[in-house]
């Protein structure tokens, strides 16, 4: 392994890797920016998932966006094989000199080997001797919540020599004049206008870190009762949707609702447009602080040092329990998680206000 810093120079191409969710992968934007100001005369590639694409496409900085489908191994082998070695072939063909993996996903370490170029890094950790002997360069972890995730992914960065500045820490989500335009018909179609109302996503794919529906319908009454507009929002699935209708049947008033009508791009844009946002640790609040939307966030079982908003005036809103952050599904595995559940209604309020009396 190498201790020196790499010739930002000699730069011509650099791929990067995040394999993960959409919250992950939205956190590796600063990257692209902090290299390509360094290194203007590279073109910087990203390789996601597929289903995560949106979160880096119309990056400014990103010259190629390549993606892995999960949906391959439906293929069958022959059919995953052959998806594959296209991919391959395209990201041999571009001649990278420098491969920059952010996660401990083995796949990595195979391209930063097979695709041969002149630097790579990874992440140090217990990722096994293939992984250990893959890369030229590995960065440090800071475990256990003390170091924020997008701070975390710029040290691949310091690692080689790079020492990003703090503009260059911001996060990135365009959301395009497509989606701009069919949120604005959208808004129009329930009389609303930019800046005039609060955006709630109460949801999260992983159930566990969602506040107790009772309390969020509280919660969204008093917003009401002062005259706030209130916009529900929610991805499509079935257990998102589910979770916003049991919201909506105990509110004493209705309040408009975007819930599974929205596209990753279009909610960038209704989050973007919104006096405030409220919610839990998932995607739609790290989009809030791309788009430099105050918030409020509810956490549980994950770490909101690691995993909090970022950059824009905020509240965290957390249970002082001495079992938390565990990162834990639910208490016990059992998925309902204790920490939340205690958060009482008056003390989300009460941050509220605090968020919106800074911002006034």
């Amino acid at each position: 392994m190498l201790t020196d810093p790499i010739d930002l120079a000699a730069l011509r191409r650099v791929l990067v890797i995040k394999l993960r969710h959409h919250g992950d992968v939205l956190l590796t934007s600063p990257v692209f920016g902090a290299l390509k100001r360094r290194a203007p005369q590279a073109q910087i590639d990203a390789l996601v998932y597929h289903d995560t694409r949106e979160m880096l496409s119309l990056h400014p900085d990103i010259d190629q966006l390549f993606t892995i489908d999960r949906n391959w191994k439906k293929l069958g082998m022959l059919g995953q094989l052959r998806a594959e070695s296209a991919l391959f072939r395209q990201l041999q063909a571009r001649g990278y000199d420098l491969v920059i993996t952010l996660t401990e996903h083995n796949r990595g370490a195979w391209l930063a080997r097979l695709l041969k170029p002149r630097w790579s890094v990874g992440p140090q950790g217990p990722y096994g001797r293939f992984f250990r002997k893959s890369f030229s360069h590995r960065y440090l972890q800071v475990p256990g919540n003390r170091r924020h995730t997008i701070e975390i992914h710029l040290d691949a960065l310091r690692r080689i020599g790079l020492h990003p500045d703090e503009q260059e820490g911001a996060l990135v989500l365009r959301p395009g004049a497509e989606a701009e335009a069919s949120l604005s018909a959208k808004l129009a179609d329930m009389g609303l206008s930019a800046g005039r109302y609060i955006l709630v996503h109460p949801t999260s794919r992983w159930s566990f870190k969602s506040w107790d529906a009772a309390r969020m319908a509280e919660l969204i009454d008093a917003l009401s009762e002062r005259g706030e507009s209130v916009v529900l929002s929610a991805a499509p699935s079935p257990e998102e949707l589910a979770m916003v209708a049991d919201i909506e049947a105990r509110l004493t008033r209705p309040v408009a609702s975007l819930a599974g009508r929205l596209s990753l791009k279009e909610l960038a844009a209704a989050i973007d447009r919104a006096r405030l946002y409220i919610g839990v640790d998932s995607v739609p609040m790290h989009i809030a602080s791309a788009m430099g939307t105050p918030c409020v966030a509810l956490f549980g079982p994950s770490g909101d040092i690691e995993w909090g908003p970022w950059r824009v005036p905020h509240r965290v809103v957390s249970e002082a329990m001495p079992c938390r952050p565990c990162g834990n599904a639910g208490c016990g595995g059992g998925w309902r998680s204790e920490c939340l559940q205690r958060i009482e209604t008056a003390r989300v309020l009460a941050a509220v206000d605090a968020v919106m009396k800074e911002t006034e």
